[in-house]
């Protein structure tokens, strides 16, 4: 067996239990009110469950169809909603109530989880792995764009809006990533951890890995801020990907909250607050990247050894528990599997991930009872 082949697997291990945190969290998701996750499903959830019909605290309605952010004004010669991606589904974006994920079934992963998908089917197009921005690209433009859509989603975040009504408006592509007031959020660290390990296990270095991912992000999220912590969070994979015990990952993750957010976990732990009063108190549960970020830290050494209790508690804290969910999925995947493995049989496109997992890492050569059944 090669020396590589433990990391392969943990690589592909994180990649499978990030897919699962997103499905869990995408009933809830933007619920800023956690009572009314637990008035909709009795118990909070407890497992995959289909969206609800109607949302409480929506504003899916307010948001712009022809642009990044709310509804303003200005308008491009078309609607970006509808008539250049989500074609079909406009629609559903006038009723106040509706649920963002309208439509979606138990164990669907959300858009940014699919667009996830089309770097690892763009990555592992690329010979020895290598990022290349143009490929990736134009596979996001082929997607986004698709007639029928190739998602289930109903929602498109601000930063997919604004990208396309920039290349609508003629500028080149790797140039059309806009700026709105949720440029800095966690939904643009979704797309960094398949080009981190199928960097890193090709030989890349740490620091290489950094810029390439810090391009990258600057594509579809224009902040210097955000980049910052894409560089922590890159460095953070790399180090958990090599660490050797669950006390060392716990170690790491420590040091990476106190040099990126200034957090001191342990001692945070040791006032034995709810996740309540951390997620949605101390931190804000939205998707600002200056919350959601000390937010996924808290919850990965909190729960650090049971990966199953963490992202059910995290979608149980509602906000944009869906981006948070898939980042803490691929943190703590990385230090283990067993508490998840069934729940990645149960996802709607399990075998398709298994397959695409094992494409972007061609020699992880996963035994077959690394592999759960389909239920």
């Amino acid at each position: 067996m090669s020396h590589l082949e433990p990391l392969r697997q943990r690589a592909a291990c994180a990649l499978k239990t990030a897919f699962v945190g997103d499905a869990l969290a995408m009933p809830v998701h933007w619920y800023y009110n956690p009572a009314d996750i637990f008035r909709q499903f009795p118990g909070g959830i407890q497992g995959f469950e289909a969206a609800p019909a109607n949302h409480p605290s929506s504003i899916m309605s307010l948001h712009s169809t022809a642009q990044g952010g709310r509804r303003s004004g200005r308008q491009t010669s078309r609607d970006i909603v509808g008539e250049v991606i989500l074609k079909g589904r406009r629609k559903y974006w006038g009723d106040s109530r509706l649920h963002y994920h309208h439509g979606m079934q138990a164990g669907q992963n959300t858009l940014n989880a699919h667009c996830a998908r089309v770097l690892m089917r763009s990555l592992a197009g690329c010979k020895g792995h290598y990022y290349d921005p143009a490929p990736f690209l134009q596979a996001y433009i082929d997607y986004m764009t698709a007639d029928p859509p190739r998602h289930p989603d109903t929602y498109a975040e601000s930063y997919h809006r604004g990208f396309f009504a920039n290349l609508e408006a003629g500028r080149p592509a790797d140039q059309c990533g806009a700026v709105t007031h949720d440029t800095a959020s966690i939904g643009g660290l979704v797309t960094i951890a398949p080009l981190v390990f199928a960097e890193r296990l090709s030989g890349t270095g740490v620091a290489d890995i950094q810029e390439i991912a810090h391009r990258h992000l600057m594509l579809t999220h224009p902040d210097q801020a955000l980049g910052e912590v894409c560089g922590s969070y890159v460095a953070l994979l790399c180090d958990l990907l090599a660490c050797e015990t669950r006390d060392q990952a716990r170690g790491i993750i420590a040091a990476c909250a106190r040099d990126s957010a200034r957090l001191d976990l342990p001692r945070l732990l040791d006032r034995n607050r709810s996740d309540f009063e951390i997620v949605g108190g101390l931190f804000s549960s939205a998707c600002y990247i200056s919350g959601s970020w000390p937010s996924v830290l808290y919850l990965a050494y909190r729960y650090l050894g049971d990966s199953r209790a963490a992202l059910l508690n995290n979608a149980n804290l509602g906000g944009d528990n869906v981006h948070r969910g898939f980042v803490l999925g691929t943190i703590l995947g990385l230090t283990e599997w067993e508490s998840t493995a069934t729940l990645f049989g149960q996802l709607q496109d399990c075998r398709e991930l298994h397959s695409e997992i094992n494409a972007l890492l061609p020699a992880c050569g996963l035994p077959s009872d690394a592999v759960p059944p389909v239920n």
